[in-house]
């Protein structure tokens, strides 16, 4: 960390919210996208899967990314989601890829099972422990995910993605610490960190302003989560750290048996906010779909991305 920091931080934690940011210049050019997606569990749900994957492919996203449950409880459905979109689409699929409950010969190997499927980009996680338990690493395993990305590096000549956390990682101690972890992870060569999820703006740009404070110039992508059910959103917000706005639990009020107001104001605050952002000079978005693409689709539109069909 170079000397800047230090006083960075200071006003990071202290000063007070943005205000006043530029309206978006409407000759702006499109943003580059990418899609986040998760594997199904069941026959419907894959048919859920495939059909949100055939509505966004026209929008010429960047990469699609197929997540891996806790404790690495998806890996044969993230693998088989992945190599089919290798197969039978023309998009360019990234794999995530956890060290968590496995060895490094076992990581490793489905790392190369990748390669061999013509996979090229990996979303490189430490990931989560199963549901009530605390993290641990494996005795034989990439303790952490800065060892992750530095093991694939020795697999094959993979891009690699990992993540970022505006608000810091919960298992962070400090923010420091986390932002030392997050350098890292990008000195061990990965290409670029995707953050989590946050709905408010002032949290990324403040986080971008301590990135570059703190000697970090790789892309730091916004992750964006339309929401349409913000009940499910606040409890899984909670879980994972993301702050939720008073504002925005105000503008939801009213609606728990009104999905279709639901889905019109969630559309509103993503679109807002990644205005906002693009008006700020990011021209990358992360859109965490959740296997529904509707709202995602509306707020490219926004942004001036068109489907090519």
């Amino acid at each position: 960390m170079n000397d800047t920091f230090a006083p960075t931080l200071q006003r990071w934690l202290t000063g007070p919210r943005f205000s006043g940011l530029p309206m978006l210049a409407m000759d702006r050019p499109p943003p580059a996208l990418s899609f986040e997606f998760f594997p199904p569990r069941t026959e419907a749900l894959e048919q859920q899967l495939w059909a949100c994957i055939q509505r966004l492919a026209p929008l010429a996203p960047r990469f699609v990314s197929v997540t891996y449950g806790a404790g690495g409880s998806t890996q044969a459905r993230t693998h088989a989601t992945v190599a089919r979109l290798a197969a039978e689409t023309d998009l360019v699929p990234a794999a995530h890829l956890t060290c968590v409950g496995a060895t490094r010969d076992e990581v490793d190997e489905v790392a190369r099972q990748y390669w061999s499927a013509g996979v090229r980009h990996i979303v490189a996680l430490r990931g989560d422990p199963s549901p009530g338990s605390e993290y641990e690493p494996h005795p034989g395993g990439y303790r952490f995910a800065a060892d992750l990305v530095a093991g694939l590096r020795r697999v094959a000549d993979f891009e690699i993605s990992i993540g970022a956390y505006p608000e810091v990682h919960p298992g962070a101690s400090n923010p420091v610490a986390d932002l030392e972890n997050l350098k890292r992870k990008l000195d061990a060569g990965a290409t670029r960190a995707i953050t989590q999820y946050f709905f408010d703006t002032s949290v990324y740009l403040r986080f971008i302003d301590l990135c570059l404070a703190a000697g970090i110039t790789a892309p730091i992508v916004p992750g964006i989560m339309p929401v349409s059910n913000f009940a499910q959103a606040a409890r899984f917000s909670a879980m994972c750290g993301a702050s939720v706005p008073g504002w925005m639990g105000r503008l939801f009020e009213g609606t728990d048996n009104d999905p279709e107001t639901r889905r019109l104001v969630g559309m509103m605050i993503a679109a807002e906010q990644v205005r906002l952002l693009q008006a700020n000079g990011v021209d990358e978005f992360h859109f965490y779909t959740l296997n529904r693409p509707d709202l995602t689709y509306a707020i490219a539109h926004v942004l001036g991305v068109r489907a090519i069909r």
